[in-house]
C-alpha cells in the first residue's frame, strides 16, 4: 500500500508552520496515543502513521527533500530505522515529553496521568463580568489498592530490543508501560487499577473570555503513577439575543420609526450594565452607525475597555389605514428631492448618466 501524503497525514497546509505543524501533531497524537487505545489495531497504525510524518515535516532538511522528491526523497533517512519499531522510538523523546509528561525512553518512571480537556459553554454576561462556577468532571483515578513490580519490564514499563545500530523500545504489553501490576482482586477498580469517578471543581472564569480561551487547571486531569495530568477549561460563548461580540466591542441594531429619524429624538440603548440615552440628529439615515464609548468589554489581557457600536434602523410602518394614508401623500407632495431627499436625487443622476452609456 502507498504512503499517504505527510501532510495528508498531519491535516496540514503545505505552507504549514512548524508551530502549525506541532500543534496539529499534539491533537492527533492524543488521540490515537496507544495508552488511550490499548487493543486497537487500527489506532496504532495511525499513531506510527503520525509519527512518521511529523519526524519528517519537522526537520528542516528532511522536509525540503520531502517537498522535492516526495517518498522517496526520506526513504534513507527513516526507513530504515522504522522498519522493526513496534512503539516509540527514541527519536520522538522530546515531543512525547511534552505532551504525555514523560519521554518514552524513560520508561515508567515519568509516567503522569492523561490531560483532560472540558468544553464550557457560558453566557456573554458572565464572560463580560467573570464567575464562579461549580464543575463535574469525569476523570480516571489510580486506585490506590496493592501493586507489584511488573516482571516482564522489571519496572521500566517499556521493553527494549537492538537490532543492528538502532536501539527501539515498545511500551510493555503486560503493565501497559506502568512498569507495575495492579492485583486483579482488587474489588474498588476490578483489577484495573484505575477508577472512573466524576470530581466536582470550582472554576473561576476571568473577566473578558472569550470563544477559544482555555483555562488551565493544573493536576486536575487524570490520575498516574508520576502524577496527575492537567485538566483544560475550552470556552464557548454563547449567542447573545441582543448584541453580537467582535474582541472587545459590541455591537447591536436598534429600530428607529422614519418621524424619530427625521426630526431627531432620544433614545434608549441596553448595554451590560444597564439601559442608557443618547440623542439621534434629524435626518439619521438608515444603518447609520453611534458610539457609545468605553461600553464594551473588559479584555482578558488588558487594555482599555471596548465599545458599543449601535446600528439604527429606520423602520417603516406597515397596515396604515386611509388617513394614516392620505396625510403621506400629502407629505410626498411637499417635500423636495433636492432639498429633503439628497441620496434620491444622487442615485437617479448616477443611474441616468450609467444608461446614457449603455
Amino acid at each position: 500500500m502507498s504512503k499517504r501524503d505527510y501532510y495528508e497525514v498531519l491535516g496540514v497546509d503545505r505552507s504549514a508552520t512548524k508551530e502549525h505543524l506541532k500543534k496539529s501533531y499534539r491533537k492527533l497524537a492524543m488521540k490515537y496515543h496507544p495508552d488511550r487505545n490499548q487493543g486497537d489495531e487500527k489506532a496504532d497504525e495511525k499513531f506510527k502513521e503520525l509519527s512518521e510524518a511529523y519526524e519528517i515535516l519537522s526537520d528542516d532538511q528532511k522536509r525540503q527533500a520531502y517537498d522535492q522528491f516526495g517518498h522517496q526523497g526520506v526513504n534513507s533517512s527513516f526507513n530504515n530505522a522504522q522498519s522493526a519499531a513496534e512503539g516509540f522510538s527514541d527519536i520522538f523523546g522530546d515531543i512525547f515529553s511534552d505532551i504525555f509528561g514523560g519521554s518514552a525512553s524513560r520508561g515508567s518512571r515519568n509516567r503522569r496521568g492523561s490531560d483532560l480537556s472540558y468544553s464550557l459553554e457560558v453566557s456573554l454576561e458572565d464572560a463580560v463580568a467573570g464567575k464562579k462556577i461549580n464543575l463535574d468532571i469525569p476523570s480516571t483515578q489510580r486506585c490506590d489498592g496493592h501493586w507489584q513490580v511488573c516482571s516482564h519490564c522489571q519496572g521500566q514499563g517499556v521493553i527494549r530490543a537492538q537490532q543492528g545500530f538502532f536501539s527501539m523500545q515498545q511500551t510493555c504489553p503486560h503493565c501497559q508501560g506502568e512498569g507495575e501490576i495492579h492485583d486483579p482482586s482488587c474489588n474498588k477498580c476490578g483489577g484495573s487499577g484505575y477508577i472512573k469517578e466524576n470530581k466536582t471543581l470550582s472554576v473561576n472564569i476571568p473577566q473578558g473570555v472569550d470563544t477559544g480561551d482555555r483555562i488551565r487547571l493544573s493536576g486536575e486531569g487524570d490520575s498516574g503513577k508520576s502524577g496527575n495530568g492537567d485538566l483544560y477549561i475550552e470556552i464557548n460563548v454563547k449567542s447573545h439575543e441582543i448584541f453580537e461580540r467582535d474582541g472587545k466591542h459590541l455591537y447591536c441594531e436598534v429600530p428607529i420609526d422614519f418621524v424619530d429619524a427625521s426630526l431627531g429624538a432620544e433614545i434608549e440603548v441596553p448595554t451590560l450594565e444597564g439601559k442608557v440615552k443618547f440623542k439621534i440628529p434629524e435626518g439619521t439615515q438608515s444603518h447609520k452607525l453611534f458610539r457609545l464609548n468605553g461600553k464594551g468589554i473588559k479584555p482578558l489581557r488588558g487594555g482599555s475597555k471596548g465599545d458599543i457600536l449601535v446600528r439604527v434602523l429606520v423602520e417603516v410602518p406597515i397596515k396604515l389605514n386611509s388617513d394614516q394614508k392620505n396625510l403621506l401623500e400629502q407629505f410626498k407632495k411637499s417635500i423636495s428631492k433636492n432639498d429633503n431627499q439628497p441620496l434620491t436625487e444622487k442615485w437617479y443622476k448616477s443611474a441616468k448618466n450609467f444608461l446614457r452609456g449603455l
